[in-house]
């Protein structure tokens, strides 16, 4: 079939095969021309198949050598349907760390079910032994506790007064205002619930209690901190509490790991365009300003550079890992730095559709956007036929 792209607010419904491929190809490239360095040997992913869980993935992969398993939950294609870019992704990477002699298995499922926890123990101890790295990047909007049942949903809401900030529909171009209502006790604590550090917490806790976790063994989760501009969205907000919990959770895995030798950290990366970061009101705006400024001043990262920037350089770098006062590896520090927000908060103030084009980069923005899903990628025909039906080698 041709496949063209079909949006739906912040998400993109089709995806394809080839661009997606490509993508993985071109990370890998990246990874290959960088220095290697010495990482972990068996590394299990959670939230494998996009963003910066994929990113991990291959940067351990091809940047250390290392065997690696992705659990992930994507779908395949199914008749007319495309599967979904974290499908493709992963059928590409397998195909290239099978041709580069790299053990890798995937499996597809709910990581917060205990019944993909079990699966995924089962399948440590038959093909690593043990892993020696961990990295939890789940993105999900809701969830249903392995013990209670319950399900919950997360919500992006403000807590305290109601949020009004400029927003950009970055498929128009048009910048606006939005109002958002703040969030109800029992809205923070689901979004807590759904992307705290709660399900981190029994994943390293089943692991470490069957035994597949080795001694001296690191695991890593993902967060966000932000410019001002974004915190009582963000920071200050539903996602803010979630990562609150998130953060003090690696606090207490350090402690469980201690005494084994291993750690636990938190790593607070850049903002980039991926699924999750597109459906936050504000943000878009914000990262098409940054991306103008830091691409002005050469200091723009893909998810790619970063991952191999904390692998190479922070968790697997000479000396102790750096850390800042509250105990987090702090990769935004590109993004953070003074003269760069201080160029983007003045930016923002003038930010208005018709000068969008000037002030923030939303053509990059767009170009992001698109290559999460296959599109716009180079060297790849739009416009031949391809087949949808793609199979994940190495699938459990």
């Amino acid at each position: 079939m041709i496949i063209h792209p079909k949006t739906r607010g912040f998400i993109c419904t089709t995806a394809h095969p080839e661009g997606c491929a490509k993508q993985i190809e071109k990370q890998i490239d990246y990874i290959k021309a960088q220095k290697k360095f010495d990482g972990p040997t068996n590394v299990l992913v959670i939230g494998a198949s996009t963003g910066y869980g994929l990113a991990s993935r291959i940067a351990a992969a091809f940047g250390a050598g290392a065997n690696t398993l992705g659990v992930f939950f994507d779908r395949a294609a199914e008749g007319a349907r495309t599967a979904t870019a974290g499908w493709y992704n992963t059928a590409a990477f397998e195909e290239k760390a099978k041709q580069s002699g790299l053990k890798s298995f995937s499996i597809v499922g709910d990581a917060f079910s205990d019944s993909i926890k079990a699966k995924t123990i089962e399948l440590i101890k038959a093909e690593f032994g043990q892993v020696d790295l961990v990295v939890y990047s789940l993105a999900s909007p809701r969830r249903t506790h392995p013990v209670t049942g319950e399900t919950f949903s997360s919500v992006i809401k403000p807590i305290g007064p109601t949020y009004t900030n400029k927003t950009l529909n970055f498929h128009s171009g048009e910048v606006s205002f939005t109002s958002i209502e703040p969030a109800t006790d029992e809205e923070i604590r689901q979004t807590t619930a759904v992307m705290g550090g709660e399900d981190w917490r029994m994943w390293i806790e089943q692991l470490s209690e069957a035994g597949v976790i080795a001694n001296g063994a690191t695991t890593v989760a993902y967060s966000y901190v932000g410019p001002e501009v974004t915190q009582p969205i963000y920071r200050e907000g539903t996602i803010g509490k979630a990562k609150n919990d998130l953060e003090n959770t690696a606090a207490q895995l350090n402690d469980l790991l201690q005494s084994q030798g291993g750690r636990a950290f938190v790593s607070v990366n850049k903002a980039l365009v991926t699924q999750s970061s597109s459906a936050i009101p504000v943000v878009p705006l914000y990262i098409s300003a940054l991306y103008k400024v830091m691409k002005e001043k050469e200091l723009h990262e893909n998810c790619i550079e970063q991952m191999y920037r904390l692998f190479s350089e922070r968790l697997y770098g000479e000396g102790t890992v750096e850390v800042d006062e509250k105990g987090l590896i702090r990769i935004d520090d590109w993004e953070m730095r003074e003269d760069v927000q201080a160029e983007v908060m003045k930016r923002w103030l003038d930010l208005e559709t018709d000068n969008v084009n000037d002030l923030a980069d939303l053509t990059g923005y767009q170009q992001d956007f698109y290559n999460l899903f296959g599109f716009r990628t180079e060297g790849v025909d739009y416009e031949a036929d391809v087949d949808q039906n793609v199979d994940i080698p190495n699938l459990y």
